[in-house]
Protein backbone atom coordinates (compact mmCIF):
# COMPACT_ATOMS: atom_id res chain seq x y z
CA UNK A 1 0.00 0.00 0.00
CA UNK A 2 2.99 2.51 0.55
CA UNK A 3 3.14 2.99 -3.26
CA UNK A 4 -0.59 4.35 -3.35
CA UNK A 5 -0.66 8.02 -4.36
CA UNK A 6 -2.00 10.41 -1.25
CA UNK A 7 -1.93 14.01 -0.79
CA UNK A 8 -3.27 16.43 -3.47
CA UNK A 9 -3.72 16.22 -7.10
CA UNK A 10 -5.35 18.11 -9.61
CA UNK A 11 -7.64 17.82 -11.63
CA UNK A 12 -6.23 19.08 -14.89
CA UNK A 13 -7.96 21.30 -17.31
CA UNK A 14 -7.49 20.74 -21.14
CA UNK A 15 -6.31 23.53 -22.73
CA UNK A 16 -7.33 24.37 -26.59
CA UNK A 17 -6.56 26.51 -29.24
CA UNK A 18 -8.64 27.14 -32.42
CA UNK A 19 -10.63 23.75 -31.73
CA UNK A 20 -7.48 21.45 -30.93
CA UNK A 21 -5.48 20.15 -27.82
CA UNK A 22 -3.31 22.65 -26.82
CA UNK A 23 -0.38 20.10 -26.29
CA UNK A 24 2.56 23.01 -25.16
CA UNK A 25 0.04 24.93 -22.70
CA UNK A 26 -0.99 21.41 -21.49
CA UNK A 27 2.66 20.46 -20.74
CA UNK A 28 3.66 23.78 -19.29
CA UNK A 29 0.43 23.70 -17.12
CA UNK A 30 1.39 19.95 -15.61
CA UNK A 31 5.12 21.60 -15.31
CA UNK A 32 3.90 24.25 -12.93
CA UNK A 33 1.66 21.89 -10.82
CA UNK A 34 5.34 19.78 -10.13
CA UNK A 35 6.90 23.11 -9.51
CA UNK A 36 4.17 23.91 -6.85
CA UNK A 37 4.69 20.56 -4.54
CA UNK A 38 1.29 18.83 -6.47
CA UNK A 39 1.90 15.01 -5.87
CA UNK A 40 -0.24 13.97 -8.71
CA UNK A 41 -1.70 15.50 -11.87
CA UNK A 42 -5.12 13.96 -13.10
CA UNK A 43 -5.26 14.33 -16.76
CA UNK A 44 -8.43 13.56 -18.58
CA UNK A 45 -10.58 13.77 -15.87
CA UNK A 46 -13.93 15.18 -16.20
CA UNK A 47 -13.04 19.00 -15.61
CA UNK A 48 -10.35 17.92 -18.63
CA UNK A 49 -13.66 17.84 -20.26
CA UNK A 50 -13.24 14.15 -21.46
CA UNK A 51 -16.83 13.68 -22.49
CA UNK A 52 -15.85 16.07 -25.17
CA UNK A 53 -12.31 14.55 -26.69
CA UNK A 54 -11.96 12.10 -29.36
CA UNK A 55 -10.06 8.77 -28.04
CA UNK A 56 -7.02 9.47 -29.89
CA UNK A 57 -6.94 13.31 -27.89
CA UNK A 58 -7.72 11.14 -24.54
CA UNK A 59 -4.62 8.95 -25.24
CA UNK A 60 -2.46 12.08 -26.04
CA UNK A 61 -3.31 13.91 -22.94
CA UNK A 62 -2.23 10.61 -21.00
CA UNK A 63 0.94 10.62 -22.81
CA UNK A 64 1.64 14.51 -22.30
CA UNK A 65 1.08 13.95 -18.46
CA UNK A 66 3.46 10.85 -18.10
CA UNK A 67 5.97 12.70 -19.96
CA UNK A 68 6.16 15.82 -18.53
CA UNK A 69 6.12 14.10 -15.04
CA UNK A 70 8.91 11.24 -15.47
CA UNK A 71 11.62 11.56 -13.49
CA UNK A 72 9.87 14.01 -10.99
CA UNK A 73 8.13 13.84 -7.47
CA UNK A 74 4.80 14.00 -9.17
CA UNK A 75 2.66 11.30 -9.96
CA UNK A 76 -0.21 10.59 -13.00
CA UNK A 77 -3.61 9.47 -12.03
CA UNK A 78 -5.44 8.85 -15.16
CA UNK A 79 -8.46 9.39 -16.15
CA UNK A 80 -10.12 6.56 -17.98
CA UNK A 81 -13.86 7.17 -17.83
CA UNK A 82 -16.43 5.73 -20.39
CA UNK A 83 -19.97 5.14 -20.24
CA UNK A 84 -19.59 2.47 -22.63
CA UNK A 85 -17.38 -0.32 -20.46
CA UNK A 86 -15.37 -1.22 -23.53
CA UNK A 87 -14.33 1.94 -24.38
CA UNK A 88 -13.13 2.73 -20.37
CA UNK A 89 -11.28 -0.80 -20.54
CA UNK A 90 -9.42 0.91 -24.12
CA UNK A 91 -8.32 3.61 -22.23
CA UNK A 92 -7.19 2.38 -19.35
CA UNK A 93 -5.15 -0.20 -20.72
CA UNK A 94 -3.93 2.83 -22.94
CA UNK A 95 -3.04 4.59 -19.20
CA UNK A 96 -1.13 1.59 -18.16
CA UNK A 97 1.13 1.14 -21.35
CA UNK A 98 2.11 4.71 -21.48
CA UNK A 99 3.10 4.42 -17.85
CA UNK A 100 0.71 5.88 -15.06
CA UNK A 101 1.34 5.34 -11.76
CA UNK A 102 -2.41 4.85 -10.88
CA UNK A 103 -6.03 5.86 -12.75
CA UNK A 104 -9.31 6.52 -11.82
CA UNK A 105 -12.79 6.43 -13.60
CA UNK A 106 -15.81 8.23 -13.43
CA UNK A 107 -19.10 6.75 -12.64
CA UNK A 108 -21.12 5.62 -16.22
CA UNK A 109 -23.16 8.80 -16.68
CA UNK A 110 -26.62 9.01 -18.13
CA UNK A 111 -27.28 5.32 -18.62
CA UNK A 112 -27.97 4.88 -14.80
CA UNK A 113 -26.57 1.32 -14.52
CA UNK A 114 -27.58 -0.77 -11.11
CA UNK A 115 -24.98 -1.33 -8.19
CA UNK A 116 -24.82 -4.74 -9.95
CA UNK A 117 -23.86 -2.50 -13.25
CA UNK A 118 -21.56 -0.47 -11.54
CA UNK A 119 -20.00 -3.41 -9.97
CA UNK A 120 -19.48 -5.68 -13.26
CA UNK A 121 -18.32 -2.38 -15.46
CA UNK A 122 -15.58 -1.43 -12.25
CA UNK A 123 -14.85 -4.94 -12.06
CA UNK A 124 -14.06 -5.41 -15.55
CA UNK A 125 -11.64 -2.27 -15.93
CA UNK A 126 -9.75 -2.57 -13.19
CA UNK A 127 -9.63 -6.36 -14.11
CA UNK A 128 -7.73 -5.19 -17.38
CA UNK A 129 -5.04 -3.41 -15.71
CA UNK A 130 -2.61 -3.92 -12.62
CA UNK A 131 -1.80 -0.24 -12.02
CA UNK A 132 -4.06 1.20 -8.77
CA UNK A 133 -7.34 2.11 -9.39
CA UNK A 134 -9.87 4.70 -8.55
CA UNK A 135 -13.40 4.67 -8.55
CA UNK A 136 -14.91 8.09 -8.69
CA UNK A 137 -18.28 8.95 -7.76
CA UNK A 138 -20.06 12.34 -8.89
CA UNK A 139 -23.96 11.43 -8.65
CA UNK A 140 -24.54 15.21 -9.28
CA UNK A 141 -23.11 15.01 -13.07
CA UNK A 142 -23.56 11.29 -13.83
CA UNK A 143 -27.48 10.40 -12.48
CA UNK A 144 -25.47 7.47 -10.30
CA UNK A 145 -24.55 7.19 -7.15
CA UNK A 146 -21.74 4.27 -6.11
CA UNK A 147 -23.31 3.17 -3.19
CA UNK A 148 -21.02 2.25 -0.34
CA UNK A 149 -21.53 -1.23 0.15
CA UNK A 150 -21.01 -1.89 -3.60
CA UNK A 151 -17.51 0.35 -3.56
CA UNK A 152 -17.22 -2.45 -0.35
CA UNK A 153 -17.63 -5.39 -2.62
CA UNK A 154 -15.40 -3.70 -5.03
CA UNK A 155 -12.56 -3.10 -2.55
CA UNK A 156 -12.95 -6.61 -1.44
CA UNK A 157 -13.05 -8.40 -4.69
CA UNK A 158 -10.96 -6.42 -6.89
CA UNK A 159 -6.94 -6.73 -5.52
CA UNK A 160 -5.81 -3.08 -7.66
CA UNK A 161 -9.10 -1.14 -6.47
CA UNK A 162 -7.87 0.69 -3.90
CA UNK A 163 -9.56 3.94 -3.31
CA UNK A 164 -12.65 6.08 -4.25
CA UNK A 165 -12.72 9.67 -5.54
CA UNK A 166 -15.74 10.99 -3.71
CA UNK A 167 -17.94 13.45 -4.48
CA UNK A 168 -20.96 13.65 -3.39
CA UNK A 169 -20.80 16.61 -0.59
CA UNK A 170 -21.59 14.16 1.42
CA UNK A 171 -19.27 14.33 5.24
CA UNK A 172 -21.69 11.57 6.43
CA UNK A 173 -21.01 9.39 3.04
CA UNK A 174 -16.77 9.74 3.97
CA UNK A 175 -17.93 8.02 7.82
CA UNK A 176 -19.72 5.53 5.81
CA UNK A 177 -16.91 4.44 3.73
CA UNK A 178 -13.93 4.37 6.23
CA UNK A 179 -16.48 2.59 8.62
CA UNK A 180 -17.33 -0.08 6.18
CA UNK A 181 -13.86 -0.39 4.70
CA UNK A 182 -11.31 0.86 7.04
CA UNK A 183 -8.16 0.76 4.38
CA UNK A 184 -9.87 2.97 1.50
CA UNK A 185 -8.11 5.81 0.10
CA UNK A 186 -11.01 8.02 0.14
CA UNK A 187 -9.87 11.29 -1.87
CA UNK A 188 -12.14 14.63 -1.55
CA UNK A 189 -14.10 15.13 -5.12
CA UNK A 190 -15.23 18.62 -3.41
CA UNK A 191 -12.66 21.35 -3.24
CA UNK A 192 -15.25 23.11 -0.22
CA UNK A 193 -14.75 20.03 1.56
CA UNK A 194 -10.90 19.05 1.54
CA UNK A 195 -10.78 19.60 4.58
CA UNK A 196 -13.49 18.16 6.52
CA UNK A 197 -12.84 14.71 4.24
CA UNK A 198 -8.97 14.44 5.28
CA UNK A 199 -9.95 15.35 9.00
CA UNK A 200 -11.96 12.42 8.68
CA UNK A 201 -9.38 9.64 7.51
CA UNK A 202 -9.24 10.60 4.04
CA UNK A 203 -6.06 10.25 2.17
CA UNK A 204 -5.81 12.93 -0.55
CA UNK A 205 -7.92 15.53 -2.07
CA UNK A 206 -8.28 15.78 -6.07
CA UNK A 207 -9.13 19.36 -6.48
CA UNK A 208 -10.29 21.71 -9.26
CA UNK A 209 -8.92 24.98 -7.65
CA UNK A 210 -5.72 23.65 -7.29
CA UNK A 211 -5.09 24.28 -11.76
CA UNK A 212 -5.32 27.79 -9.80
CA UNK A 213 -3.44 27.64 -6.84
CA UNK A 214 -1.18 24.44 -6.45
CA UNK A 215 0.69 25.70 -3.63
CA UNK A 216 -2.36 26.29 -1.59
CA UNK A 217 -3.85 23.32 -1.95
CA UNK A 218 -0.61 20.80 -1.21
CA UNK A 219 -0.41 23.14 1.41
CA UNK A 220 -3.77 22.11 2.99
CA UNK A 221 -3.64 18.37 1.88
CA UNK A 222 0.07 17.88 3.08
CA UNK A 223 -0.59 19.78 7.06
CA UNK A 224 -3.91 17.69 7.39
CA UNK A 225 -1.83 14.43 7.06
CA UNK A 226 0.92 15.02 9.06
CA UNK A 227 -1.92 15.79 11.66
CA UNK A 228 -1.90 19.73 11.28
CA UNK A 229 -5.38 20.08 11.33
CA UNK A 230 -5.02 23.67 12.41
CA UNK A 231 -3.29 24.67 9.45
CA UNK A 232 -5.06 22.87 7.12
CA UNK A 233 -8.59 24.49 8.69
CA UNK A 234 -7.14 27.38 8.31
CA UNK A 235 -6.14 27.11 4.02
CA UNK A 236 -9.12 25.36 3.66
CA UNK A 237 -11.18 28.18 5.16
CA UNK A 238 -9.28 30.82 3.12
CA UNK A 239 -10.01 29.14 -0.09
CA UNK A 240 -14.14 29.70 0.86
CA UNK A 241 -14.38 32.70 -1.51
CA UNK A 242 -12.37 31.05 -4.61
CA UNK A 243 -13.65 27.14 -4.12
CA UNK A 244 -17.66 28.88 -4.73
CA UNK A 245 -17.14 31.17 -7.31
CA UNK A 246 -15.05 28.35 -9.53
CA UNK A 247 -18.67 26.11 -9.36
CA UNK A 248 -20.57 29.61 -10.08
CA UNK A 249 -21.27 27.68 -13.41
CA UNK A 250 -20.85 23.85 -14.62
CA UNK A 251 -17.18 22.93 -14.03
CA UNK A 252 -14.67 23.70 -15.62
CA UNK A 253 -16.14 26.47 -17.18
CA UNK A 254 -15.11 28.68 -14.28
CA UNK A 255 -11.61 27.18 -13.63
CA UNK A 256 -10.73 27.94 -17.33
CA UNK A 257 -11.84 31.23 -17.86
CA UNK A 258 -9.72 32.01 -14.14
CA UNK A 259 -6.77 30.39 -15.69
CA UNK A 260 -7.30 32.82 -18.79
CA UNK A 261 -7.86 35.48 -16.49
CA UNK A 262 -4.37 34.65 -14.84
CA UNK A 263 -2.54 34.35 -18.26
CA UNK A 264 -1.89 30.62 -17.39
CA UNK A 265 -3.72 29.96 -20.74
CA UNK A 266 -2.96 32.33 -24.01
CA UNK A 267 -6.81 30.99 -25.12
CA UNK A 268 -10.24 30.56 -23.40
CA UNK A 269 -12.02 27.41 -25.27
CA UNK A 270 -13.93 25.47 -24.64
CA UNK A 271 -16.11 22.37 -26.63
CA UNK A 272 -19.88 22.54 -27.35
CA UNK A 273 -22.07 22.25 -25.42
CA UNK A 274 -19.74 23.92 -23.25
CA UNK A 275 -19.66 27.79 -23.68
CA UNK A 276 -17.48 30.37 -21.87
CA UNK A 277 -19.24 32.62 -18.76
CA UNK A 278 -21.61 35.30 -18.70
CA UNK A 279 -19.86 38.57 -18.52
CA UNK A 280 -21.43 38.55 -15.21
CA UNK A 281 -19.98 35.56 -14.03
CA UNK A 282 -16.66 36.79 -15.89
CA UNK A 283 -16.32 39.74 -13.58
CA UNK A 284 -17.43 37.11 -10.42
CA UNK A 285 -14.50 35.05 -10.81
CA UNK A 286 -12.10 38.40 -12.00
CA UNK A 287 -13.12 39.94 -8.48
CA UNK A 288 -12.63 36.58 -6.23
CA UNK A 289 -9.28 36.26 -7.72
CA UNK A 290 -7.74 39.21 -6.39
CA UNK A 291 -7.91 38.22 -2.68
CA UNK A 292 -5.22 35.12 -4.13
CA UNK A 293 -1.91 35.31 -4.37
CA UNK A 294 -1.13 33.44 -8.02
CA UNK A 295 1.83 31.75 -8.18
CA UNK A 296 3.68 31.21 -11.48
CA UNK A 297 2.51 33.93 -12.99
CA UNK A 298 4.48 36.03 -15.65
Amino acid sequence: MSNYITGATTALITPFKNGTLDEATFAKLIQRQIDNGIDAVCPVGTTGESATLSHDEHKRCIEIAVEVCKDTNTKVLAGAGSNATHEAIDIAIHAEKCGVDAMFSVSPYYNKPSQEGLYQHYKAIASAVNVPFMLYNVPGRTGVDIEANTVKRLFDDVGNIMGIKEATGSIERTVELLAKVPDLYVFSGDDAIDFPILASGGKGITSVTSNLLPDMKAELAHAALKGDFKTSKSINDSLYDINKVLFCESNPIPIKAAMYIAGLTDTLEYRLPLVKPSSENMKKIENVMKKYKIVGVN
